[in-house]
């Protein structure tokens, strides 16, 4: 058996989880999307579909694969096709290799990181929040809306909320300064999200199949991401031991986006109460990693390591449900 990646080689996460399985001696197969242009794949759709991808003179055949992990970006937007006008060949057979790649990752019965129907989840936040609330974690008030009329009684009912895209791009989570406030008519074309300010402390939790890793943040920034952005000190980051019951909704969360991998933001305030704002399907670990040292990359390696002991027909069905 063979694991499968899909991405960029630039890509930090995707670069240590590589890393990782070389030290674990896993074959490998890795698609480079600077080389899509190379590329070809192949699907013969039956009571199963099969079938294999191609680049350059390497052939693998999709039935021989027990493991995927995806980091994967808009294959038009590297720059062999970037350039390309809209249409045109080269633009079309990217976009062709996307979506072969895609749908064959979500039928699949290899162990997929994380299949791009569970990733959906993470295309509609307060779709999302709904289910991270019926995983026992508080969620911020939220409203979203394209009325300035709303979005006022909103920010009267609540100090200086924060704002942020509604959809899984990634987004600066901001709070409402009073020069925003000029700039809420711009609603109207585009529907945003807006949420109280939750005070505390940011914890990052990794879910890696049974494995926990969580990092505590210490940061004034509105996004800590962004700290040096707005003049401030880097985030500060520490591994940090969360609460039993904490550590279990988080792996029951993951499970009910039925994602084997997943990064859950979290804030615990002054009175340790718990609130989750979002759950990220392809978290960039990375960053988190090198901060603590926590193993991350060798656990998501040690996750399609042991895939690839496994015969297919001893793996559970794709997920099919998020309820």
């Amino acid at each position: 058996m063979t694991a499968l990646l899909w991405g960029l080689p630039g890509d930090p996460t995707m670069t240590a989880v590589r890393r990782a399985l070389a030290v674990l001696r896993t074959p490998v197969m890795f698609l480079d999307q600077r080389r899509v242009l190379d590329t070809t794949v192949g699907l013969r759709v039956g009571r199963t579909v099969e079938g294999a991808v191609r680049v350059a003179d390497r052939e693998l055949d999709l039935t021989t694969v027990g493991a995927v992990y995806l980091r994967n970006h808009d294959a038009t937007r590297v720059p062999a096709v970037r350039e390309a006008p809209l249409g045109s060949g080269a633009w079309r057979h990217a976009r062709e290799i996307d979506d072969s790649l895609t749908v064959w990752s979500d039928v699949t019965p290899a162990l997929v990181i994380s299949r791009p129907s569970a990733s959906a989840s993470n295309g509609s936040k307060p779709a999302q929040l709904r289910e991270i609330a019926a995983c026992g974690f508080a969620v911020p008030e939220t409203v979203v809306s394209n009325d300035p009329a709303v979005i006022r009684d909103f920010v009267s009912a609540h100090q200086r909320p924060v704002y942020k895209s509604t959809s899984g791009v990634r987004s600066r989570v901001r709070r409402l300064e009073a020069r925003d406030f000029d700039r809420l008519a711009s609603v109207t074309t585009c529907p945003t999200q807006f949420q109280e300010w939750v005070p505390g402390i940011d914890v990052r939790v990794h879910v890696v199949g049974a494995e926990i890793f969580a990092t505590r943040i210490t940061s004034t920034a509105d996004d800590y991401r962004y700290a040096t952005r707005q003049g401030l000190p880097r985030a500060r980051l520490d591994a940090d031991d969360i609460p039993d019951d904490i550590a279990v909704r988080c792996q029951q969360l993951a499970a009910r986006l039925c994602l084997p991998v997943a990064g859950i933001d979290l804030r615990v305030t002054p009175d340790a109460e718990w609130f989750c704002f979002e759950v990220n399907p392809a978290p960039a670990f990375a960053y988190y990693e090198a901060g603590t040292g926590a193993p991350i990359a060798s656990a998501v390696a040690g996750l399609i390591s042991a895939a690839e002991t496994c015969a297919c027909t001893d793996r559970p069905a794709p997920c099919s449900s998020q309820g």
